[in-house]
């Protein structure tokens, strides 16, 4: 048995298709493996994840880190760390990795 989707449904599903492979595309971010990460550490491109985290724990002290990642979004390298508050909230912090400068601070 063949389904036949009236034109205007199949031109719909295709748009949807397009817009999704579009959104996907300008979202997704690469992870970053321990040797790309150790390599762009030596090169002196990033800063080490150590002194990223001692920030981030000194915004919210007695915080547990959950999560510690190394990103590149759009050519630009990205620390993102979780952490638990001593209140129980989660929070995501993004770090830019070459200046440690805080890009974003949001409840999880």
């Amino acid at each position: 048995m063949k389904l036949f989707l009236p034109y205007s449904s199949t031109r719909a599903t295709g748009f949807l298709a397009l817009a999704l492979v579009a959104f996907c595309s300008v979202t997704l971010a690469r992870d970053l493996n321990q040797d790309e990460a150790l390599r762009l550490r030596q090169q002196g491109v990033i800063l080490p994840l150590e002194q990223v985290l001692h920030n981030a724990m000194a915004r919210y002290p007695g915080a547990k880190l959950l999560e510690a990642e190394l990103e590149e979004k759009h050519d630009v390298y990205i620390y993102e760390v979780e952490l638990l508050t001593v209140e129980g909230v989660a929070r995501e912090l993004h770090f830019e990795a070459a200046t440690g400068n805080l890009i974003k601070d949001k409840e999880d």
